[in-house]
């Protein structure tokens, strides 16, 4: 290898060209040249995505410029050092990669490197650890016993119920958790291992109630090895897709054993920020059972709204809805199809609620079923899902889970479609006649604004979306009747008129119809105006439908610092929430223990 960081012609050895590569980083970070620093990167392509350890935020340089900006904030306090591989060179997709650690003056890291012709096109550094403060894990665990004659001695469940009792009344948590869903639980657990004082408020009555109060066929469409929790992962013989019934009591038994502090039946009535405090001021309604209650309090220094990624149930006013005669419900109200024998049933949505409801009425022998599409949808069938999370490491027998989880946050979201359209274009050739059957039933099919399918409507809030888990079949062979290319013109008494002029007889009518943007949580919780200050929740900025620019290289607001101070966005998939609860717990941390958290880069409003 040069001096420069190019690979020299004729070098074979995949580990001594990334090895000379980081030598020479870490030469350049000891020097603090940032000017020689820059030339190690791609002068096409490069990109530095920076979880934590050198920014105290989640940002993405996406140049060279952008890589010394970064630098020259922050380089001079991180003091970064120890640069190490951690595993094997690999090469893939025309680049040498691998992971690696390396410490920061007060954190330890994990990282992940991609080498193309001797120059880094992508590097992430992740912090994972605060020197002096590292999880209770491991040999660090708790000895669960003193051995020692001591008067008084609280047993562990005299001093559990002690602190069950005096946490929000003799003494405050350090955070207040709203949601105890995936979210709320995962973030608390790793709070926990940080012994960082945390609350969850949940309104419904037990931990996971979220997921048993759903509709009765709802069942996980992403695999078992995908969704782990933090520190308990699922047992051996757990099923590959978890049934919501199943999924509620785990999170139930993970609340207990994880000795999280839960308080089931209460409601978050408002949260006030006193900035001459520096704390919250959230106000809880705390049911004990009947028709007893209290109004409690509370003064946390930090306010983490775990709400779900979305806001409030989207559902569209049509003329003549209060007319109808029979039962009009949001799919989120949506509970069991077994009262709709024999009737007439429509769903008004083409997206995942949408065709598990379709499908569960048609199981339970509705009189007639039928699905409105009113906009394009992307489908995937459930093996395809399971294929390509295998073949990224999500799978039986695979590396560990952190460790997979690191690959996938290593691919910047600037160029992650670009990884993704490849993959579209050959299931889209593969199962060609899977797609024929659904278009010729009507169905109309997108892959995304640039082909790259799952990327473009989850994270960029770009439409709808099914994983086929049965319900596609239904639809090609016409067991599910189909409406689409039209739209509501008018619901009657029994009947729903559309744009064509047809009019559909109905007894029930779903709308599985969406929801609004987190945002929304934070205007009802606290205030318009604190909503309006942190601005749109998820989404990347990338110009196209439901994600206006500007280009915002992460997530909008969430799992990081946001324009008001001491509130928190946590939420995602059972995959999100089990990585970037770390994320946040290590923020909350380092803020507890009065470490300096400079933020790089904190995004402005957005308020598109």
């Amino acid at each position: 290898m040069a001096s420069n960081g190019t690979l020299e012609n004729g070098s074979s050895d995949n580990s001594k060209i990334v090895k000379a590569w980081l030598s020479y980083l870490d030469e350049a970070l000891q020097k603090q040249d940032i000017a020689h620093l820059v030339t190690l990167f791609d002068e096409e392509e490069c990109f530095w995505r920076d979880m934590l350890a050198f920014t105290w935020n989640l940002y993405t340089a996406e140049s060279r410029d952008e890589i010394a900006a970064m630098m020259n904030s922050t380089l001079a306090t991180v003091k970064p050092s120890g640069w190490e591989l951690d595993g094997e060179v690999e090469e893939k997709g025309g680049a040498l990669q691998v992971f690696l650690k390396f410490e920061t003056s007060i954190a330890r890291g994990r990282g992940h490197l991609r080498l193309k012709g001797g120059k880094c096109w992508t590097l992430l550094t992740a912090m994972t650890e605060l020197k002096g403060y590292e999880e209770h894990l491991g040999s660090a665990r708790p000895m669960g016993v003193k051995n020692e004659n001591v008067p008084g001695r609280k047993t562990w469940l005299e001093e559990r119920m002690q602190e069950r009792q005096e946490l929000g009344y003799k003494s405050q948590p350090y955070c207040v958790i709203v949601g105890g869903g995936q979210a709320g639980i995962a973030l608390a657990a790793r709070l926990r291992m940080l012994n960082v004082p945390a609350l969850i408020i949940e309104k419904n009555a037990r931990p996971g109630d979220s997921w048993r109060n759903r509709y009765k066929s709802l069942c996980l469409h992403d695999p078992v090895w995908y969704d782990h929790l933090p520190y308990l992962p699922f047992p051996s013989n757990w099923p590959v897709f978890s049934p919501k019934d199943k999924m509620g009591d785990w999170l139930e038994a993970y609340t207990n054993l994880m000795e999280l502090n839960y308080w089931s039946s209460t409601e978050c009535k408002s949260c006030t920020y006193n900035s001459a405090d520096g704390v919250w001021e959230v106000s809880v309604v705390r049911s004990s059972g009947g028709s007893e209650s209290e109004t409690i309090q509370l003064r946390p220094q930090h306010l983490v709204l775990a709400t779900g990624m979305s806001g409030m149930p989207n559902v569209p006013k049509f003329p003549g809805a209060q007319s109808f005669e029979g039962l009009q419900c949001h799919s989120s109200k949506f509970q069991t199809a077994d009262d709709w024998k024999g009737k007439q049933c429509v769903v008004i949505g083409s997206n995942t609620s949408a065709h598990d409801i379709c499908s569960s009425l048609w199981e339970t022998g509705a009189a007639q079923v039928t699905m409105v599409q009113r906009s394009s949808t992307h489908v995937l069938r459930v093996n395809t899902c399971l294929n390509n999370l295998a073949r990224d490491g999500y799978g039986e027998g695979g590396p560990p889970v952190d460790t997979v989880d690191l690959a996938f946050a290593s691919v910047p979201y600037k160029i992650f479609h670009s990884f993704a359209i490849p993959a579209m274009q050959r299931i889209a050739k593969a199962e060609a006649p899977f797609y024929e059957g659904l278009s010729k039933a009507g169905f109309v099919l997108d892959w995304g604004a640039d082909g790259s399918g799952l990327f473009t409507k989850y994270l960029r809030r770009g439409g709808g979306y099914y994983i086929d888990v049965g319900a596609s079949e239904l639809i090609s062979n016409g067991s599910i009747k189909l409406k689409s290319g039209v739209s509501v013109q008018e619901i009657k008494p029994k009947s729903i008129v559309f744009s064509d002029g047809s009019e559909l007889p109905a007894d029930l009518i779903v709308y599985a119809t969406g929801y609004g943007n987190m945002n929304q949580w934070a205007a009802k919780l606290i205030s318009q105006e604190v909503a309006d200050k942190v601005g749109m929740v998820w989404g990347l900025g990338s110009n196209t439908t439901n994600d206006p620019g500007p280009w915002e290289k992460e997530l909008r607001n969430m799992w990081k610092p946001t324009q008001q101070p001491g509130l928190w966005f946590m939420g995602g998939n059972l995959h999100q929430c089990r990585h970037y609860s770390l994320v946040v717990a290590l923020q909350l941390k380092a803020r507890l223990e009065g470490i300096p958290t400079p933020v790089y880069a904190l995004p402005k409003v957005n308020h598109a």
